[in-house]
């Protein structure tokens, strides 16, 4: 996701503000409540570009909020890891109050713009999403690996923004499944990146599925047994109608192959297999949402 033209220099003001809001990581959410909006849209999108507008600007500021939130409660733990140590907080460029400041301003604004500009259960489902990320996820990942179920909530959630946003409604199955590809995919996708982090997560002293996994085979089992519940899901939507079973047998093929890599953990370069893993559930989410465009019903 990184762009063509060239970035703010590390350290600078906007480098900070990118990093501190996570808009890397967001543009994911971005996308996914894009595509909500998308299958949900009564008319097109150029008749409705003005409510997209406002959907997808809502959606941002609240998960940029809740981004900064989450590294000032784990400014002491970001800087315990490498990989984290050079954020603006662990690296002292950027006080906690200001961060808290500019947290809290943009949560308020995602959430009230929502209401105001698009529509009261939009608005509710991106406070539930701050509300989990931050007071509940957050925390937990300091005591129960289940961190990682709770962690699927709120990252789940934005394409049932944009479905609800784009007027879908609470009781229409389509919203309901999108949140649950979402939910599915991001488990096998944590897991293995959790466990190539395992050292510096263990070394803060987060509680993941990952610690103590030296070898890889608890990550190994956790993968495919969600990537197979991910499947079965799927194959769930197609049941209820919400598109042909061709995507079920297409969707099937592809977590397979993508999927392949984490066989290989346990009989050769472990961290390699892993890391091809992790990269196939990189791929899976734009080559699926491409293709369930054009099967949904």
């Amino acid at each position: 996701m990184s762009a063509i033209e060239s970035s703010p220099a590390p350290g600078s003001l906007a480098n900070d503000l990118q990093v501190l809001t996570k808009v890397r990581l967001n543009t994911f959410v971005l996308i996914t409540t894009f595509f909500g909006f998308f299958l949900a849209i009564d008319g097109g999108l150029i008749e409705n570009w003005l409510l997209l507008l406002n959907t997808l600007v809502g959606t941002a500021a609240s998960a940029f909020g809740s981004a900064a939130f989450n590294q000032v409660m784990e400014v002491e733990d970001d800087a315990r890891m490498q990989r984290t140590s050079d954020r603006p907080l662990p690296s002292r460029r950027m006080g906690v109050v200001k961060a808290f400041l500019i947290g809290w301003g943009l949560a308020a604004f995602g959430v009230i713009h929502l209401a105001v500009m698009v529509n009261r259960e939009a608005a509710i489902l991106a406070a539930i999403t701050i509300g989990i990320y931050v007071f509940v996820y957050t925390p937990m990942k300091k005591w129960n690996g289940v961190n990682t179920l709770v962690g699927a909530i709120p990252g789940a959630i934005p394409p049932l923004i944009g479905w609800v946003g784009a007027g879908g409604g609470w009781q229409v199955w389509g919203g309901w499944f999108l949140f649950g590809v979402l939910f599915f995919w991001q488990l096998p996708h944590f897991v293995s990146i959790s466990w190539l982090c395992r050292e510096e997560y263990e070394g803060a002293g987060y509680q993941m599925w990952s610690n103590g996994d030296v070898s890889g085979r608890r990550t190994q089992i956790l993968f495919v047994l969600f990537s197979f519940c991910l499947v079965l899901f799927v194959f769930l939507g197609a049941s209820l109608g919400l598109f042909g079973w061709w995507f079920g047998i297409f969707h099937l093929i592809l977590v397979a192959i993508l999927g392949r890599p984490i066989l290989k953990v346990g009989v050769g370069d472990d961290r390699l297999a892993m890391r091809r893993s992790f990269l196939g559930t990189l791929l899976y989410l734009p080559l699926v949402l491409v293709v369930l465009a054009f099967a949904w019903k």
